[in-house]
This record gives structure tokens, sequence and C-alpha cells, in this order.
């Protein structure tokens, strides 16, 4: 981390800590297989030499009908005679573990767990290295917990890895924004962290700290737009799209995270319910990708096949289509009260409720919690020290300074100087709220700082006014602001959006700035001695054009939902005391794209039907701020140092030509290429960055491919590589990409097909490119 101030940081950091831990009885946590009792001592389930498929399997093999149905759901009940406790499979840790599940209880020793930023906001470090770190000490937070008595599950339900399509949807704060690869190597680096593996994985052989679910699987993106809502959306997707927008993503958090969970979508992709799709669940995760671990359903994604969707004919048959396609177990009661009856009817073999249960307990054994005492086990040793301790709380810091993007910085306004005198405005309905900072899915933070608070530590003469009722800003006094703005030295306003406007359940249907946010800045902007300082909290991308182009405005800052340091950084931010470095990682559109049905699935432009494309690879038209965007009190620059290789040569004789607008390109199909091919083909880009300015910083380098030839599905540009690098003032560094002509080089047809094609591509990095040519 880069220039942080310990005399103001580490008070503020410790705030709240000592009340999270209070004096109490540590409980026990509940496991199987208690050596101390002699009735399971002899069961070959309890015998840790065994692999674990043999043991799952005999633990299956004496239950009974019963006992095995009960285990579909997600609470599931305790079995006594075999000394097995209740367990539950669902828990929440998207960006901290929370209390938003049943499997966690902060109610004993542990008060609270680390808050850090909202996924979107720590996906705009692009750092994958903090990513893997902030999973790691999730994980290591919910095992204390577990060690302390307070769960009784270690399955938590996260990351969410879905695609960031439209920029109305309200849990796109959730996800790590609209880029494949960004979102894919996110999920890689924080299911590493959570159950227990090295950054570069590897390390697991069986036993996990804590188990991470990539979910929703999959093209999951609507929430509850214009009336539909998720339950009933058939979401229409082309071969084209599935394969280079929205499963990337799953099959790297399965093929290289080895995610130990995966959860299907309330919604049907072309007709067929995702937890109701074998081709889905049990031939491509299962099959193609190799995955091991247990599939939920979100919560009752089954009981809809039936009684919203229509698609199955009777309870009955939902639970068969279900656990014939490959799901394991039910978040809801579904299955428990329906899973007799389909077996009675002999629509269901027993053998396929065995399947499931495998894939549960194994899943547990994994977990260490069929191993006798858990405080003799790998991960027993974990105490309640480590659950908001200062390293967490420094790390939550540094997410959230590497995270907030400076979208606008006229005549170099910020970073505002630290002067005693200086007298400061702080206006905005989000300026004290310590609540809007963690987003949804937030359980109790170690401590709660406000932007008030935390700006109040550089400026003690700080007048605070809210200027609207709330967030949505239906009645603002205007002219009370204008006279407090009128008398400071500096004005800051802290705007945007919060839970009310933005959430699971409700997505946007405007990109402007809700009531008459957007009147309280501009007339205060007009009123204020100086340019202001706009700062934005949101999760999802807004449409502040005005405020781009007001002189009255000097900066923006877009903070995302920063979590329980976010004041802190912002703070530290707007003083200097943190050089910027986020970039965004999702498209900010016009207001008029609304016009675009969020229905309408497609990437691709669409002339017929006035969609101009989505994200930054396809979207043809204006933006606010495009993907990327990010300023700093530094400035960068770049050059191609070195490309290991620049001509690739494909087998003529074995290639496919295609005839586009009266030209002949020839292409190979990545598959038919093989693996070899894809390895030994590899190549390396060195690219020279230095920091022009007066300030060290932290840096994302983002490096994308541009095809020369355009149209027919191509992506304009598609981003192949990142890196974050630290460089002092004035400092150069060299930074190496490893690129695969595989993965980098290529593109989907409509069919899904992945293929290459000769011609010239161009690597870009800033506004330098190099041509690299494929040659047939």
């Amino acid at each position: 981390m880069i220039f942080h101030k310990l005399s103001l940081v580490f008070p503020l950091l410790c705030l709240c800590f000592t009340s999270l831990l209070t004096r109490v009885d540590s409980t026990q946590p509940p496991f199987s297989c208690d050596p101390s009792n002699p009735s399971t001592e002899t069961f070959p389930f309890c015998k840790t030499t065994l692999p674990i498929s043999q043991r799952a399997r005999d633990l299956v093999s004496r239950l009974t009908l019963d006992e095995k149905i009960s285990q579909l759901v997600n609470s599931a009940p305790a079995i006594p005679r075999l000394g097995i406790p209740a367990y539950e499979w669902w828990s929440e840790a998207l960006h901290g573990v929370a209390g938003v599940g049943k499997g966690i209880f902060f109610n004993g020793t542990i008060r609270g767990a680390t808050s850090f930023p909202q996924v979107i906001l720590t996906a705009a470090s692009f750092d994958s290295y903090l990513w893997y770190r902030i999973g790691q000490a999730i994980g290591l937070e919910a095992r204390a917990l577990y060690n302390a008595g307070q769960a009784i599950g270690m399955t938590f339900w996260a990351p969410n890895i879905n695609i960031f399509r439209d920029p109305r949807w309200g849990r796109g704060q959730e996800t790590p924004g609209e880029d494949p690869l960004v979102t894919g190597k996110y999920a890689v680096s924080y299911v590493r962290g959570v159950q227990g593996d090295t950054f570069n994985g590897g390390k697991l052989k069986g036993n996990l700290q804590a188990s991470a679910c990539c979910k929703h699987f999959t093209a999951y993106d609507l929430d509850n737009w214009k009336g539909t809502t998720r339950y009933k959306f058939d979401a229409r997707v082309t071969m084209q799209d599935l394969a280079d927008t929205y499963q990337p993503p799953f099959e790297s958090c399965v093929k290289q995270g080895r995610a130990s969970g995966i959860m299907c979508a309330y919604n049907r992709v072309n007709g067929i319910p995702s937890c109701a799709d074998r081709n889905l669940l049990s031939k491509t995760a299962r099959r193609q990708w190799g995955f091991h671990g247990y599939i939920t359903s979100d919560c009752d994604a089954v009981s809809i096949i039936y009684d919203a969707q229509g698609y199955a004919k009777s309870p009955e048959d939902a639970v068969v289509d279900v656990l014939k396609a490959g799901m394991d177990v039910n978040c809801g009661s579904f299955l428990q009260k329906h899973t007799e009856a389909a077996v009675k009817q002999k629509k269901l073999p027993e053998s396929e409720i065995d399947r499931a249960l495998h894939n549960l307990f194994s899943v547990r054994m994994r977990l260490g919690l069929f191993n006798g005492n858990p405080t003799t086990q790998p991960f027993g040793k974990i105490g309640a020290d480590v659950v908001c301790s200062p390293a967490h709380q420094v790390l939550a810091l540094q997410a959230a300074q590497d995270g907030i993007v400076l979208l606008k910085n006229s005549h170099g306004l910020l970073p505002l100087p630290k002067s005693k005198s200086v007298s400061l405005a702080l206006i905005g309905p989000n300026a004290n709220s310590a609540k809007t900072l963690l987003g949804n899915y937030a359980g109790p933070s170690c401590r709660s700082i406000t932007p008030l608070q935390a700006l109040q530590n550089y400026v003690e003469n700080t007048v605070y006014y809210p200027g609207c009722d709330s967030v949505a800003c239906s009645s603002a006094s205007i002219d009370k602001a204008v006279d407090i703005a009128k008398g400071a030295d500096h004005v800051v306003l802290i705007m945007g959006l919060d839970q009310t406007q933005e959430k699971e359940e409700l997505d946007r249907v405007d990109l402007v700035l809700p009531g008459r946010q957007q009147e309280l800045i501009t007339r205060v902007a007009e009123a204020a001695k100086k340019p202001v300082i706009l700062v934005l909290l949101c999760g999802g991308p807004v449409d502040i054009t005005f405020a781009k182009y007001d002189r009255n405005i000097g900066s923006i800052l877009w903070a995302g939902y920063p979590g329980e340091a976010g004041a802190v950084a912002l703070a530290e931010v707007i003083f200097g005391d943190h050089n910027p470095g986020g970039r965004l990682p999702m498209t900010w559109y016009p207001q008029d794209y609304i016009k675009v049905p969020m229905t309408d699935m497609k990437m691709r432009p669409q002339a017929t039907s006035g969609n101009p494309g989505r994200t930054y690879r396809f979207y043809e038209g204006k933006e606010v701020f495009p993907f990327g965007c990010g300023l700093s009190y530094s400035k960068y620059s770049y050059k191609f140092k070195a490309v290991s290789q620049n001509k690739l040569y494909l087998n003529q004789s074995s290639s496919t030509k295609m005839v586009e607008n009266q030209d002949v390109v020839h292409y190979k199909s990545v598959p038919e290429l093989g693996t070899e091919f894809c390895e030994t083909r590899k190549f390396l880009v060195t690219i020279g960055v230095k920091n022009h300015g007066e300030m060290a910083g932290k840096h994302p380098v983002l490096l994308f491919v541009k095809p020369a030839r355009r149209g027919n599905g191509r992506p304009i540009k598609q981003l192949v590589g990142f890196q974050s690098v630290i460089l002092n003032a004035k400092e150069k560094a060299e930074i190496v990409f490893e690129l695969s002509p595989c993965e980098s080089l290529s593109r989907a047809r409509e069919d899904g097909l992945m293929v290459i094609e000769e011609g010239t591509h161009f690597l870009v990095v800033g506004d330098e490119e190099y041509p690299i040519s494929i040659l047939v």
C-alpha cells in the first residue's frame, strides 16, 4: 500500500474492534465421527485413511429413504443414530462473512466480520493478488466463526460471477463488472483464497478451509425490470454470446479455481430452467470442465420450475427434472416435500438421490466435518483473533483505496491542501451514512465510520448538510445547501445511489441520478467559491454527462460501495495521502441507453432492434465514461519493449475458409489446433511503464487485442491481460504478459466455436499499438 497516514488510520481501524469480541464461553463446533463415541468408531465413513468417495458411499448406504430425502435441502437435519449433526448449506460471504444466510451467527464471542468493498469497486483495482488476499481473509474469518461454535455450515454462496451486461441491473454491484476475463480471474482468485489454496493454485489435496460457490449459472443478469422478474424470465442467448461472454467466467471458476460449489440460476436459458438443464450441469460443468463438488439451486428455484414457469407438469416432475439434470441440493423445502412421491410414482430412481448425496457428503468431508474433533484438524487452530484483525482491516482499507476511481480532475483540483485554517462544506444524502458504504450482502462490520467523520479528521471546520431528504431526493433543501457552500473554502458533494435504488430484486429504469440530485449538485457548484468535488457512491453506472462538462465541478470520484474502511480511503484520496489508481470495470452509458430492453440478451449490435451492443467489446454508441477509465495524481506512459512472437503460422492444409464481403478468410478452430499447439505457441509481451508524476502510485496496466477486420460479430477490442505496478515518482518498470493465441487471438463464431482467423491483430496498451500477424 502506498502512503497511508498511520496516525489517522489506526485509531479509526481500532474503532469498535474491542466491542466485537466479547468474553463468553466458547461453544463446541458441530462435527461427526467423535472418537469418544464408540458407536461411530467402526463406521468406514469415519476412517480418514479411506478415500472420500468411498467414505461418502458408505455413509449414503446406511441411510433410509426418509433420511436421504431430508438431506436434499439447505437446512439438512441431524441424523442422531449415526452421530451426524444438522448442517446448513446456505451461508454468504460476497465481500465479507455475512449473516444473510442461515449458517452463520454473530451472537457469541465474535460479533462482526471484516466488510470489504462491494465487489464492483474491488474489481476496479485490477489486482488479482489483492482479490486473492481478500478471499483468504474471508476464508480465515469463516473458519474462525466455525471454530468458535458460531457456524453450522461452511459452504458460502459466493462469488457472483455473472457478467454486468446491462447498467440497470440491481445486482451488478455484486459482480466484478462487464469483462469475462476480469470476472474469470476474480473468480479464480477469490475461490482459491476462500478455500485455502495458494494464489497460483495446486495446494489443495482435498482439505477445504471453507467452500466457495460460483453463481448464478448461467446468463443471469435481470432481477425485476418493468414487470419481468428473474423467476419467469427466459433468457434467449445465442451460442456465440454463451461461448465468449456468459460461460467463460464459470469455466475459469471451475477449471482453474477448483470451486467446490455451483449455484444454478432462477431463469431459463433458451426455454430450459438452469436447474433442470442436464447439458449445463452434468455435461458442461461436470464432464467437460471436470467439476467436483455440489450444485445447489438458488432459493426456491426448484418450486418455480413447476408453479411460476410451468416447465414441469407436476411437483414430482420438477423433482425429477432437477435431480436427473445433476442438481444436488435445493435451497428451500420443495425436494423435502415432493421427492418421496416422485420415488413412489417410479418417476425417480433412488440412485439419483444417492448420486446427489455422494456429492453433498463429499464436500462436508473435504471441509473436515467428518474427521473427529475439529481442533485437531488442519484449520482447527484458527482463532477468533483473526476476525477483524488489524491486518484484515488494513486490507479492507487498501482494497477501498485501490478501487476508488478518479474520473475528472480539472486543473489539478485534487488533492486538496491540508490546512488547519481551511473550511469544508460536506453536502449530500450519502455524506453521513456508514450503512451505504457497505452495499448489499454485508454482515455486521468491524467498525463504522462515515465520510463526515473521516473528513473531519482532516478539516475540523467541516459543515455538513444532507441537502436531500434521502438518496431518492424527492425533496431537496437547495437554498440552504447553497448558503452553506458559499461560506466554505472547499465543497465536497457525496451523492449517488444506495440499496433503495439498486439491489437484488430491484433493477433501475433510469441511468440518471435520482430525484433532484442533479439540480442540487448544479446549484451548489454554481454558488461555491471554487470548483466543487463530486463523489458518487453507487454500484451501477449513472449518466452524469452534466457534471463531466460543468466547469464548476472540478473533480469527480467514483467510490462504489467501498466497505467499512471506505470513508477513510475516500478522505485519504481527497487530501492526497493516497494516489488514486482505480479504473472502471464497466462502461458508463448515457440515459438514452434505456431504450434497449433489459430482456434483450444479445451482446452484439443489432440494427433491426436498435440495440447498439453491450459492454466495451461491442457497444458502438457514445459513453459517458469508457471501460478502463481512471485518472491519477500522476501521469503514466507505456511502450512496447519486446514481443517474443509477432507472426503465428497456421497449417493451410487443414484450414477452413469463409467468404466475407467477397473476401476469403481462412481460420482454424481452437479445438482442432489442440492443447499442445496452444501451449507451445504462447508468447511474451514486455511493456515499459513510466510514472511521470511527483507522487508514487499503484497503476493497473490493461492490455487489449484489437482485430484489424471489423464486423461479423467480432469484438471491437478485447482485454487479454492486466497487471498492477507500483511506481515511485519518475520511476520506470517493465511488466511481462504471457499470452496464448488460442485464448487471446481467438473469437467465437455464430455457432459458438472458437476460431483463430488469418490477418492482423493489434496489441493495444494506452495509445500504443503493436501488430501481430496470423498467417496461413
